[in-house]
């Protein structure tokens, strides 16, 4: 059961409960227009400077997990989406997130390398650590070589400690309060399938509604705090009920 609690909070693992911003338009089609893709210039934007982040994040506790990797398929899919030609843009950013992942030598530099991207922009940099303290929580805790690369990363953002704190107390307190559903029932009700249904249906099912809630780093700008905390729980929700049922079906 315990582990059932922690695999409830992945489903908000992407994706801090970010406040509304004015600045769709800055990852937008029509911002990206005239973007020239290749595997350099994508490297060196800042959503590919924070895909490599991603990776290095999502690796300093020793590896990633399906669930992690699922979902981070799905920014893949959100980010790629902005660019010209998208399929050849999430390839060049799943090669990245590859590369990245098993490096930790350039922390530093890939950080303050995305810091002069965003300049001073405080609302991409909360959008940003937000992300990557979410990340950090994925198996319940924090390792210590999540800690220091989060440290490092917010540092080089020249991140305000305080907003940090805020953050990372905040999915301490949701760990915290998490409580599981007791009833499978429910759980089957809440992923739209039904008990005599094969486990490659209800997968099916689930990753549908995953992608349909979770807020994602993309279209969480322009939507209020109200509506992102709805989809954050709703986003447990569902992976609370895909967890219990793969529970009693082992």
């Amino acid at each position: 059961m315990g582990n059932i609690i922690v695999l409830a909070f992945l489903g908000a693992i992407f994706y801090y409960i970010f406040k509304s911003y004015s600045k769709y338009e800055d990852y937008s089609k029509e911002a990206y227009k005239n973007f020239s893709i290749s595997h350099e210039s994508i490297k060196r934007s800042e959503l590919g400077l924070f895909v490599a982040l991603v990776a290095k994040v999502a690796k300093a506790d020793g590896r990633v997990d399906a669930l992690e990797a699922q979902l981070i398929g799905i920014m893949f899919d959100d980010i790629s989406a902005v660019f010209p030609q998208p399929e050849k843009t999430k390839q060049i950013l799943k090669d990245i997130f590859n590369e990245e992942k098993n490096r930790s030598d350039d922390l530093e530099q890939t950080a303050s390398a995305l810091a002069k991207a965003i300049r001073n922009d405080k609302a991409k940099q909360t959008q940003f650590m937000g992300f990557l303290i979410q990340l950090a929580f994925v198996d319940g805790e924090v390792s210590q070589g999540e800690d220091e690369a989060l440290k490092t990363i917010a540092e080089a953002l020249a991140f305000d400690p305080k907003i940090y704190h805020a953050i990372f107390e905040k999915f301490e307190s949701m760990m915290k309060n998490m409580t599981p559903k007791a009833n499978i029932s429910d759980a089957y009700k809440l992923l739209g399938v039904k008990e005599s249904d094969e486990m490659g249906v209800i997968k099916k099912a689930y990753r549908k509604l995953v992608r349909e809630y979770h807020p994602d780093i993309i279209k969480s700008q322009g939507k209020s705090e109200a509506y992102m905390q709805e989809a954050t729980k709703k986003t447990q929700e569902i992976n609370q009920a895909y967890e219990m049922i793969k529970e009693v079906r082992k």
